[in-house]
């Protein structure tokens, strides 16, 4: 067999790869930014930490590594085609161990020095980035930062790595960084590195986060054990959600943890689902996959309720299912506690009747209707009064809902006809306008005069009712057909007078159609309205679009215009002038020090900050008292995380609220 000329892949210790001899590591300048953030961080220290607790044979993989020669001197550096951002992350958790232990262990300091400094001399480090950001990188990993004020990836994430690592775990991690392995693909003087950069990075669909859960349930499994759990409880939920399959966890996922994921494309559900469910093993896999399992049976339904034996929960779980899927957990969360005999069913019909009247009104007075599921499901662990409340505060009053009817187009219009007019199956009726949306020249309303003959204000006061409740009806197909365009008077007594629908055939009684008609019958339709889509008879009124800092969005990095990302914020009742995440960040931590300090003492001790009791490193600090300082200097990402975290240990998330400016919402 002949052997690759051109190419040299290894498996290699990659603490001993970087270490080794004298050669540098450049990153050439075609590369992109450095992009990390701390999420990312977070993962690979916790991967590190996992992987020292294992025995001495225990490794973990991170990858490939593909690098090229920069001449034809043994001694020439290795120019890093893929693997920067692995690299540089590594280089900066090791610069963040070397400095927590200088002074306390200088033979490790040593050790760790070896990966991060050249040993020629020169005191440049073993990684030279871009020229453009070489100089910032250095300064960070070599401590001579000046500048406090600065922001970058790099004091980021070097700042969380040192705010996580104590002095007392530094051999732990220091083991656990020993035993990282890659495959380094080293390209010789003819290979085509583009081609092969291409086909590491290209090749094939990513990984699905529903995917990304398959395997990370099997893989510590044996094969037996494997092949048992697909069988008795994988295939049972792909069965039951088919290609929804991704949906279902993203749903199922925000019931559980009651909180929004992060967008498409972050892996947002599989991380949810890592830190929901850290342990796999097989003892707990049992437990935790039969619910899952039942969940994914309750989705089915929601995606089929004619598979729903009980009709009336069956027709609601339709109605529900009218405005889309987002409404999913709360549904998931209520059927399964009918279905286990937890509530009955007139409090999972009422449920569902909530949320109709949340989604239409929302729609009609012109409100959005995302991100608003998670905090229902919070409200209904706390019990059904709570969860009147919070659909009370979002759900739009009679007034407001009384004043659009008027002049506004009907959302759904089939699905709210078919409640109002008692029509269980619209799927044979047409939406009937009486006033044609776009009347010919000889359209009447009374059978004398032609819509030519209206003046243009009449003209354009008919056209802008014509969408309106008041102008709308069901009518059988057939008969729609027969009288298509026709003037008032002939639709009269030709359909409407035939109809099976009640409310279709009252209108044979009038005499014309006009204005005044409309307006007179969508004043009688909206009393129907309102009583119907009820909202809970509780005095809270509708937010105007706040939203509760729990379900506030996390970005990543700091996204062009989040220097107005708020128009206020209502802390506890007080409004605050806070339009950025960071100015936020400083206000409740300051806050939460003055008037919950246990709690953010206890937040930060189980997260490692972000308040300490010294400033250990250069950076932006705040100082809360003589011994205790806010460390300032974190993307914006764990800054809204950190701001959710310790009001959640405080007890007072719930009366939070960001009101996002126009600025934030775009982005």
């Amino acid at each position: 067999m002949s052997t690759a000329t051109n190419v040299e892949a290894t498996a290699v210790n990659t603490i001993e790869w970087l270490a080794a001899g004298t050669t540098g590591i450049v990153v050439p300048v075609y590369q992109r930014q450095y992009r990390w953030d701390i999420g990312g961080c977070e993962r690979l220290l916790s991967d590190i930490r996992a992987v020292a607790a294992e025995d001495a044979d225990h490794r973990h993989f991170i990858g490939s590594i593909l690098s090229a020669q920069d001449g034809s001197s043994a001694d020439s550096d290795l120019i890093l085609i893929d693997g920067q951002q692995r690299i540089t992350t590594l280089m900066l958790l090791v610069a963040a161990l070397h400095h927590a232990v200088r002074e306390s262990d200088p033979g490790l300091a040593a050790e760790l020095s070896r990966v991060l400094v050249r040993p020629d001399g020169t005191g440049r480090t073993k990684l030279r980035p871009h020229d453009a950001w070489a100089e910032l990188y250095e300064s960070v990993v070599l401590d001579r930062r000046d500048d406090t004020e600065r922001e970058s990836r790099f004091d980021d994430n070097y700042a969380f790595f040192r705010s996580q690592i104590h002095v007392e775990e530094a051999p732990l991690i220091w083991q656990g960084l020993q035993k990282l392995e890659h495959v380094s693909i080293t390209l010789g003087t003819r290979a085509n590195a583009q081609q092969i950069f291409e086909s590491l990075n290209s090749t094939g669909e990513p990984l699905r986060d529903h995917e990304l859960i398959h395997n990370y349930i099997l893989m510590g499994l044996s094969h037996a054990e494997q092949r048992d759990v697909e069988e008795r409880f994988w295939l049972p939920i792909e069965r039951h959600t088919g290609e929804a399959i991704g949906a279902f966890w993203r749903h199922y996922l925000v019931m559980v943890t009651g909180r929004e994921l992060a967008a498409n494309g972050e892996h947002g559900v599989y991380s949810a689902f890592r830190q929901s469910f850290p342990r796999v093993d097989v003892t707990h896999l049992q437990s935790d996959a039969e619910t899952w399992r039942h969940f994914a049976e309750i989705y089915g339904i929601l995606l089929d309720p004619s598979l729903e034996p009980d009709e009336e929960i069956a027709r609601h779980l339709r109605y529900v299912g009218t405005f889309g899927r987002s409404s999913a957990p709360l549904v998931m969360s209520a059927y399964s506690d009918h279905a286990r005999g937890v509530i009955d069913r007139a409090e999972l019909i009422q449920t569902l009747e909530w949320l109709q009247a949340l989604y239409l009104r929302r729609a009609l007075v012109n409100l959005p209707a995302e991100r608003l599921i998670a905090r229902l499901c919070r409200a209904r662990e706390e019990g059904r009064e709570s969860l009147a409340r919070a659909f009370a505060r979002i759900t739009p009053s009679d007034e407001r809902v009384s004043a659009v009817l008027k002049y506004s187009e009907l959302p759904y219009p089939a699905y709210v006809l078919g409640r109002l007019e008692g029509v269980a199956d619209t799927d044979d009726y047409d939406v009937e306008h009486i006033v044609p949306a776009v009347p010919g020249d000889a359209w009447s309303g009374d059978g004398v005069r032609p819509w030519s003959e209206y003046s243009e204000d009449e003209q354009n006061s008919h056209r802008a009712l014509a969408p309106t409740l008041g102008n709308l009806t069901l009518l059988e197909q057939g008969l729609t057909e027969r009288v298509f365009g026709a003037s008032f008077p002939v639709k009269r007594d030709e359909a409407y007078a035939r109809s099976a629908v009640a409310a279709t055939r009252e209108l044979a009684d009038a005499g014309s159609w006009g204005t005044a008609a409309i307006t007179q019958r969508t004043v009688a339709l909206t009393a129907d309205l309102v009583r119907i889509w009820a909202r809970p008879a509780l005095p809270e009124i509708d937010d105007d679009g706040l939203t509760p800092i729990l379900d506030a969005v996390r970005r990543r990095g700091w996204p062009a215009g989040w220097e107005r990302e708020f128009d206020y914020v209502e802390y506890r009742g007080e409004r605050w002038e806070v339009y950025d995440v960071k100015h936020l960040f400083n206000r409740v931590f300051r806050r939460a020090w003055t008037d919950t300090t246990a709690a953010a003492l206890a937040y930060c001790a189980a997260h490692g900050g972000p308040i300490y009791d010294e400033r250990a490193w250069k950076g932006q600090w705040d100082e809360l008292d003589d011994t205790h300082f806010l460390y300032m200097g974190w993307d914006s990402n764990y800054m809204m995380t950190a701001v959710q975290g310790v009001l959640e240990e405080s007890g007072i998330a719930s009366e939070v609220f960001v009101k996002y400016s126009y600025i934030g919402n775009v982005m």
